[in-house]
């Protein structure tokens, strides 16, 4: 009875060794270093558009200091400032009220008012749209007080 229990727990000892060696080698193969090249060669294409999916935004870190790190700024379209659009609004003659940068009901008027005349959907909101035609306000203001 002794030797089957020895043999037993012989067994199992040699079974559990064999597989953490197995565990440890795939881990091994998992941590291997990737380079910019890998990354790149392993873009795939999702089937319904054949758009490149790239992978995450990386993150990147400082060699001075390790502890901070920086993320990537954000993409889409820009987002105006209350202030901007204010100051833009008031260039293009439709807003009389203080830039305060707080949007209030005469903001929002003043908004309403020029999506109206340029043809906009007037929900007192400055979209994409919306500030494409604004910031044209905006820039040619500064531009003008450069010039002088």
């Amino acid at each position: 009875m002794k030797k089957f229990v020895f043999i037993i727990l012989t067994l199992v000892v040699a079974i559990y060794l064999f597989g953490c060696g197995k565990k440890e080698a795939a881990i091994d193969e998992s941590q291997e270093q990737m380079s910019m090249d890998t990354v790149v060669t392993d873009v795939k294409t999702t089937p319904e558009a054949q758009a490149p999916v790239l992978p995450v935004a990386p993150v990147v870190v400082t060699a001075k200091t390790p502890e901070k790190v920086e993320a990537l700024p954000p993409s889409g379209p820009y987002k105006p400032t209350i202030q901007e659009v204010q100051t833009a609004l008031t260039h293009a003659g439709l807003y009389t009220g203080k830039i305060d940068g707080k949007s209030g009901p005469m903001t929002k008027k003043a908004i309403e008012e020029f999506q109206k005349a340029n043809g906009l959907k007037a929900d007192g909101k400055v979209g994409p749209k919306t500030w494409a035609l604004l910031s044209a306000h905006l820039l040619s203001a500064e531009s003008n007080t450069q010039k002088r």
